[in-house]
Order: C-alpha cells, then sequence, then structure tokens
C-alpha cells in the first residue's frame, strides 16, 4: 500500500469512525500496540468506543517513559528503548501523544505512518471532546429545567424563577401547561417546533417519569380564546402522526401541579379524539371547593408529619417526606424517577410515611385523604406548634358534607349518569372506588374479564375528561365525590 493510499485511509477513518476506529486500525497496520498516552490516562485500540469510555489498557512502560520525557523537553516526537521494546512517539495536543511500541524492530515506514496520522487524531480527539463537553451541558441544562419544575410542584416560585432567568426563558405567569405525547425519539423534534410557533416564549422540560411527554409552559392567549381552537396543539400533534396533546385551563404560576393535572387528564382525551388534542373541561378544582371547610383538618391530619424529627441527620425531614408523599400519590411505583431514589427507598419511606400519620396506604380511601390533605396545604410545613387534635375519619366526613364538596362532587359525577354514559357506568366506578382501583378484584365483582373492566374506565374516562387508568389518575377525587354525595344523600 502507497503512502497516499495510507494517508486517504488515515482520514476517510478519522471522518467516519472516530479516534478509536483510526487506532485500531494503526495498530493492527503496524502490528504493534498503539494508542494515545499521557501522564494520566492511556486511550487504547480497543474496543471501538469513543475515547473517554475506552477501559485503561496495560500501556508499555516504554510509551510511559517517552512521553514523560517528550513533556519534560518540549519535544515533539521521540523514540525511546525500554524493557525490550522500542516506543515511536509523536506529539498530539494537551499533553498527550500517539504511540506504538514493538517488541522487534519497526517497519521502516513506521515513523512515517505515524507522523501522518498524529494530525487528524490531534483533530478528531478534539471534535470529540468538544462533543461530550456539548451532551454534558444539554444533560445539565436539562437537569436543571426538570429542578425548576420540581421548585414549580412543591410552591418555590420566586427560586423556580430565580434559575429559569438563568437558562432563559423567563416563566409565563400567567400560562397554559401543554402535556405533548409522542415517541421518545421525537421529543427534540418537537421542542424545537413548539419554540418555533412560540417565539421561543415557551418553557419546555423532559418529562422526568415518562419518557414520551414533554411538560410545555406556555404564555396564556387572550381571554376568553376559543377551547376548541388550539392553533399550537394542532401545530405539535401535526408534527408526528403518532402525538397528542393535553391543555390545561388559564393558570397562574403557582398554580402550577393543578395545571399539570389538567392537562395530564385532557391528555387522556385526547387519544381518543381524531384531532389528538383537547383542553381540560371547565369544572371547579376540588382544593378551590374545599379550601374553606377542609384547611383546619388538612392542618390537623400533616401535624405528625410537619413534627417529625429524623432520627439520623441522613434520614428525610418533613419536607422530603411530604414530597415523597405528594410524589407516590401522583405516579405510583414510577415516583422513583421523579424523586431519583431507589425502589427500596421509596417503599421505606412510604412505611414511615403509614407509621407517623397512622394510614394505611393500601387503603383508597386513606390515599384520597392524604392528597386532599397535601393539596390544601401546600407550600406548608412549618415547624409544628401543638394545637388541635389529629384528623380522623369522621373529621374528614364532615368537611365532605359542606354544601361546596356537595356542589362539586354532584357536578363531578353527573357525566356518569348524563345521556351519553353507558347503563354500567355508575356500577363500574363503584366496584372500581370499593376495590381500591384494582383491575382484577373489580372485575371479579363485575363478573367480567380484566380487558373488559379496562374498557368500561376507558370509556368512563372520556365521559369524565379525567385519566383513571395511568398516573396522575383521578381516582383520589373520584372516591371523594362519591364519598361526599353518599353523606349528602
Amino acid at each position: 500500500m502507497s503512502r497516499s493510499d495510507d494517508i486517504l485511509k488515515i482520514h476517510r477513518l478519522a471522518h467516519t469512525g472516530g479516534s478509536a476506529v483510526l487506532l485500531e486500525w494503526l495498530a493492527a497496520r503496524l502490528d504493534a500496540w498503539t494508542g494515545v498516552v499521557d501522564r494520566h490516562r492511556a486511550l487504547g485500540a480497543e474496543p471501538a468506543v469513543p475515547p473517554a469510555a475506552v477501559p485503561q489498557p496495560d500501556v508499555p512502560e516504554a510509551a510511559l517513559l517517552g512521553v514523560a520525557e517528550m513533556s519534560a523537553r518540549g519535544a515533539r516526537s521521540a523514540v525511546v528503548q525500554s524493557g525490550g521494546g522500542a516506543a515511536l512517539l509523536f506529539a498530539l495536543h494537551d499533553g498527550r501523544a500517539l504511540a506504538c511500541v514493538r517488541e522487534r524492530p519497526h517497519h521502516p515506514d513506521a515513523a512515517t505512518l505515524l507522523a501522518d496520522a498524529a494530525v487528524p487524531l490531534a483533530l478528531v480527539l478534539r471534535a470529540e471532546e468538544a462533543a461530550r463537553r456539548e451532551e454534558r451541558a444539554g444533560l445539565a441544562e436539562a437537569r436543571a429545567r426538570e429542578a425548576v419544575l420540581h421548585l414549580l410542584m412543591n410552591g418555590r416560585i420566586s427560586t423556580a424563577h430565580q434559575v429559569a432567568e438563568a437558562l432563559g426563558p423567563s416563566l409565563p405567569d400567567p400560562m397554559r401547561m401543554y402535556v405533548v405525547e409522542c415517541p421518545a425519539g421525537q421529543r427534540g423534534e418537537v421542542a424545537r417546533r413548539c419554540e418555533e410557533l412560540t417565539g421561543g416564549r415557551a418553557w419546555i422540560v423532559h418529562c422526568p417519569v415518562y419518557v414520551r411527554h414533554l411538560i410545555v409552559l406556555v404564555p396564556a392567549g387572550p381571554a376568553g380564546a376559543a377551547a376548541d381552537h388550539d392553533p399550537l396543539a394542532g401545530a405539535l400533534v401535526d408534527v408526528t402522526r403518532h402525538c397528542a396533546v393535553g391543555v390545561s385551563g388559564e393558570a397562574a404560576l403557582r398554580e402550577a401541579p393543578a395545571a399539570y393535572g389538567q392537562a395530564f387528564h385532557a391528555l387522556a382525551v385526547a387519544r381518543g379524539r381524531g384531532e389528538r388534542h383537547a383542553r381540560f373541561g371547565p369544572g371547579p378544582e376540588l382544593a378551590l371547593a374545599a379550601h374553606g371547610a377542609g384547611a383546619a383538618w388538612a392542618g390537623a391530619l400533616l401535624a405528625p408529619l410537619d413534627a417529625y424529627e429524623p432520627r439520623r441527620a441522613q434520614d428525610p425531614g418533613p419536607q422530603e417526606l411530604r414530597a415523597t408523599a405528594h410524589a407516590w400519590l401522583e405516579f405510583t411505583s414510577h415516583a422513583t424517577r421523579l424523586l431519583k431514589i431507589h425502589r427500596n427507598t421509596l417503599a421505606t419511606r412510604l412505611r414511615l410515611i403509614e407509621a407517623v400519620l397512622g394510614l394505611d396506604l393500601a387503603r383508597l380511601a386513606d390515599q384520597a385523604a392524604l392528597s386532599l390533605a397535601l393539596r390544601l396545604t401546600r407550600g406548608a410545613g412549618d415547624p409544628y406548634v401543638p394545637g388541635p387534635a389529629p384528623a380522623t375519619e369522621a373529621d374528614l366526613d364532615e368537611v365532605l358534607r359542606d354544601p361546596r364538596l356537595t356542589d362539586w362532587a354532584r357536578g363531578h359525577l353527573r357525566p356518569l349518569s348524563g345521556p351519553e354514559a353507558p347503563p354500567d357506568a355508575r356500577a363500574t366506578v363503584r366496584a372500581w372506588l370499593d376495590h381500591d382501583a384494582q383491575l382484577v378484584p373489580t372485575a371479579a365483582a363485575l363478573g367480567i374479564s380484566v380487558p373488559g373492566a379496562r374498557k368500561r374506565l376507558t370509556r368512563i374516562e372520556a365521559l369524565l375528561e379525567r385519566s383513571l387508568l395511568q398516573s396522575p389518575s383521578a381516582r383520589h377525587d373520584l372516591w371523594l365525590a362519591h364519598r361526599a354525595e353518599e353523606l349528602a344523600g
């Protein structure tokens, strides 16, 4: 093979395969150990993966001595004999050198081949390092945006604004929240289209729980905009045929948790529509309806949690336990992704929450009570001052007897008795709630198959315009609405 052929091969490999493939070819061409070395690390010729991921090989002594000598003398090339091997070295950059070590004498053209390869190798190494830095920067920005979302969901609006201003754009207030469902590999394309359509004003976050979801905060449009005409949602759906979009009502930034729930429920409706997008239907929010009657009850229920003092410094405190409870109630086992903890850690925290509050979180009734209490005391958690007695299930019934809750419950459940509701809608929901929202015992109680029960609940999702089978689920609100209706009956 002529020198010109070698040069062409070197450049082609550097361009198409990167540094690892080029080093592998040089090692085979010269029948010798070939790699990139410096005083702190060595990058061998195999396997063919980016240098940062290549396992640290056993670098020949001659190569290590040679790169140290070159660094000390400021030389650009060197030949070193050591331990029965001869090393040819050519400087690259940042104290690195391309080295070739062979026990037998080198081929007379080896030095020329290494010299020809040094410049392309140095360039491709720089390009790979730049790509890794860009990837790390992108990951850091994604994590920072996710942190802003966590701050919003936990009521830390001021801190969320501070972080968002550093990243850009500013957080919109008031806003609408969009939950976009699309193939994971197309989230980047959908995000870019969203930035174009909003002029860069949208705050876009990759959902930390569902890999197919994007969460988008968009400045609220003009008051009175038609609910059935959302140009942004329609345009996002057009990006890919596998896309669906749920849109919240207009909300203040402090209402981000409620807006997320609205958008998620709207997404459940959008999946069954031809246009593949939907806006959250009108109706009073439970926390708003229950605040006057339930604030004191919620404070009493959560008082033991706010007073809890961890035994060790590394154990979770009240705020962390609140966040854990909220995440689990919203996302069940997927909460581990949101909280970035192991499933065993999640289980341990849930057992602790049960013990502190005296609840059984396997019961839907206790889940619903805790969910309502957390929503009514969002942003609370100040040091506990002894006062009201612990809340009980009877106290919750007193809250649910409030006329405002009765009105909310009847409005919430009205679609189940409407003209479009199947005759078995009420019985299906009642059985599902009585069996703690578990499909298998629900199907057995109804005398139908599990797929049949799932189909019934899917139809009811469309009626209620709420997600039931996928978290965040409306199961807690449904249980509270049914209980309030029973108490009013």
